[in-house]
């Protein structure tokens, strides 16, 4: 970037913007600003390349070097991506003596080698005004400034006054919301656009709640409700203890596939790389390949809490110790099993462990009793190796406590109907029935939470192959070092007198050298939480059974639940705090938005009658802005030229055509479902025969969401 003048880091269209009066303040601001960019860009690169090139650590020094480096790589990756646009807006308060405080909010906070605020975190207390602050509660401020960037410059922006003397104020362009509905009616882009620098009042106040429970998001179409909560990731991220640089894991869970793709990089521009954005697809490994649940009745019954506790008793089942007693040989005695010994043996593990890895456990427990009964001078670890080679011991315990797979699990419960009538006593003869299926590893969307419950449950059955084997290492691993240690010993050949002898001879030492050499079992498998915090997105759709999958990975409960009642397909009776409190949440709040940044007043005028046509009390929000293009008709003939013309004429923004399956599409002009499209918004819609996405209430809410999902214009086709 060249040097800046007043001039060149403003490239606004409005000529009444460009008086040095307006910007020279905040123009010499900003070349301070680069001049100090410049400064710490070079400092953190010196940093990076010291701690590269310096010699290897051990332990934690080498985990504290490679946490260093990764967040000096994160810091330096934010720096160089905006630069100047950094900044969002200024705020002028007034000091108690009377004179004025200028403090400019970034996304980062910044400061200069002297030590100098350049920017303020948006996060911090400090910058609370910025977002927060109204003419009815200044929060001490005179006058605020919101700045629209463009290609590294400023293309507008748009002053606040907020006493009379700042109204008043020559350094002000005090024209309403030029810049805030500009951007606004700004054209879209395949990805959510940044909008921090808008984020309004409200919105602020639900991005800044604690994360204590549940805070549910409510709002309509375009009430910025998706925009709040990845902002609000962003925010505790940076404030709560337990979430500071993501130690404690944060989620984001969004409908489909388009919306992840379309999110991506709203929190790696707020300086957040480290949230994992899934489907609940993504949580469970069938979950790529399932298909939508055809029989509506049978995905009413998985989707039931009742079906997913019918997990518990199925993995119970094959955790029942044997009632007959048992003669074990061993070279030194036959011992007798009792029917006591294995209820101790199977009641050894604690609550919550996973059915494979509670084997051992078990088997430890079994060993240790069998070991107890032989006479105190037997050689213990003779017996115990006994006991592990012992074929006809092992073939019990296995029949009694068998390793499991968790898809066969959930796939027994398809095909044999005792086991489910076992399993699931709350479900009638015809429903066991409609559940049973030929091929019970045809896995549907509606199994998923089932597969998600029993591979918790279950565990990975190879986890205790691998414990056996890195215990088995571990032990020879600890005998070459004994007998290392031991023909050191012997030999004297290094009794220089120093002491090395002694140490030899020490226990300590002898730990060290054996952790050396010393088997990892494997890491627990990626999106199996536990999470600190979760968001859900479109979380109105979710079923009883699908919120299971999430709380199990938030033990705290600790969840931001973004939705609209009035967007469910399948209808939402109860209220939110109703809802989530049956399926296990135990604090609740809620918050509202009604404010329509989106959609146009003229779409929501004919989005309206459609939705309350079913549901009269839809909360269906006010649009601040009107687009002066009325809503377009015509006939399904009419789609190509539609298209075409809107390209033409737009080089840049998104469209998308809603109900037409055949239709190809390209980069900029999607083909969608509603069902894809929620959570997504494109400058045009073109609805193809929203009659034919169905009738009743599940048709109402796929025209209602199709429709508001245009920025700009609005185009129905029929016939």
């Amino acid at each position: 970037m060249p040097p800046l003048t007043p001039g060149t880091v403003f490239d606004t269209a409005h000529p009444t913007k460009t008086a040095p009066e307006l910007i020279g303040a905040d123009a010499r601001h900003f070349a301070e600003m680069s001049a100090g960019l410049d400064a710490l860009i070079a400092d953190l690169t010196d940093r990076l390349d010291t701690l590269r090139t310096a010699p290897g650590r051990k332990g934690t020094q080498a985990i504290e070097r490679d946490l260093e480096i990764h967040e000096l790589t994160r810091r330096l990756r934010t720096l160089r991506r905006f630069r100047l646009d950094l900044c969002l807006g200024r705020i002028v308060g007034a000091r108690p003596d009377g004179t004025t405080e200028v403090r400019y909010i970034g996304r980062i906070g910044l400061t200069d080698r002297s030590g100098r605020q350049l920017l303020i975190d948006w996060r911090t207390p400090a910058a609370a005004p910025f977002f927060a602050a109204t003419p009815a509660q200044p929060m001490g401020l005179t006058s605020r400034r919101r700045y629209r960037w463009g290609r590294g410059r400023i293309v507008d922006f748009w002053d606040e006054a907020f006493t009379a003397d700042a109204a008043t104020d020559p350094s002000l362009s005090l024209d309403a919301d030029s810049a805030f509905i500009a951007g606004l009616e700004a054209s879209r882009s395949p990805r959510m656009r940044d909008v921090l620098s808008t984020i309004a009042s409200d919105q602020d106040a639900i991005v800044r709640a604690d994360s204590h429970g549940a805070l549910v998001v409510d709002g309509g179409p375009g009430t910025g409700k998706t925009v709040v909560a990845l902002h609000r990731a962003a925010y505790l991220l940076y404030t709560d203890p337990r979430l500071a640089g993501n130690r404690g894991g944060v989620l984001v869970a969004g409908p489909h596939e388009p919306y992840l793709g379309y999110i991506t990089d709203v929190l790696p521009s707020l300086g957040e790389e480290g949230v994992q954005t899934v489907t609940l697809r993504d949580l469970v490994p069938e979950g790529a390949a399932a298909v939508p649940e055809t029989n509506p009745e049978v995905a009413r019954l998985k989707a039931a809490v009742a079906m997913v506790d019918a997990i518990e008793p199925a993995v119970r089942f094959y955790e029942t110790p044997p009632t007959a007693s048992m003669t074990v040989e061993t070279d030194w005695a036959d011992v007798q099993i009792t029917h006591a010994d294995w209820v101790e043996a199977f009641g050894a593990p604690e609550v919550g462990t996973p059915h494979n890895e509670a084997r051992d456990e078990v088997w430890d427990t079994l060993v240790d009793l069998i070991v107890a009964k032989h006479d105190a001078d037997v050689p213990v670890g003779e017996v115990r190796k006994s006991l592990a080679e012992n074929g006809e011991l092992a073939a019990v315990v296995n029949r009694a406590w068998p390793m499991l797979e968790y898809t066969d699990l959930v796939g027994d419960l398809w095909s044999v109907p005792a086991y489910l009538r076992m399993c699931a006593p709350h479900l009638g003869r015809d429903e066991i029935t409609m559940l049973q299926r030929t091929e019970i590893h045809a896995w549907t969307e509606a199994d998923l939470p089932l597969l998600d419950a029993a591979r918790r449950r279950l565990g990975d059955p190879g986890a205790s192959r691998r414990r056996r084997r890195a215990t088995a290492e571990r032990r020879a691993d600890t005998q070459r070092v004994d007998r290392v240690v031991d023909e050191l010993l012997e030999s004297n050949a290094f009794d220089d007198g120093d002491g090395l002898m002694s140490m030899l001879r020490s226990t300590d030492l002898r730990d060290v050298l054996d952790d050396a050499g010393r088997s990892s079992v494997a890491a627990a498998a990626p999106l199996s939480g536990p999470y600190a915090h979760i968001i859900v997105d479109e979380a109105q759709e979710l079923t009883d059974a699908q919120w299971q999958m999430l709380l199990a990975r938030c033990p705290s409960r600790s969840f931001t639940v973004v939705g609209d009642r009035a967007q469910a397909r399948n209808g939402f009776a109860e209220s939110w705090s109703q809802r989530l409190t049956r399926v296990g949440f135990r604090h609740v709040r809620q918050a509202t938005l009604t404010v329509n940044y989106r959609t146009p007043d003229e779409i929501m005028a004919e989005a309206a009658p459609a939705i309350r046509a079913v549901l009269p009390d839809a909360n269906v929000p006010t649009s601040i802005r009107s687009s002066g293009i009325p809503v377009q008709s015509g006939t399904v003939a009419d789609l190509d030229q539609i298209v075409a013309q809107w390209s033409e004429a737009n080089p840049d923004g998104t469209a998308c055509v809603i109900g037409a399956p055949a239709y190809a599409g390209s980069a900029r002009i999607r083909s969608l479902t509603p069902q894809q499209a929620k959570g997504l918004e494109f400058d045009l819609v073109v609805l193809v025969n929203p009659e034919a996405f169905g009738s009743g209430l599940t048709g109402a809410v796929d025209r209602y969401v199709a429709m508001t999902r245009a920025t700009r214009e609005l185009v129905v086709l029929r016939g």
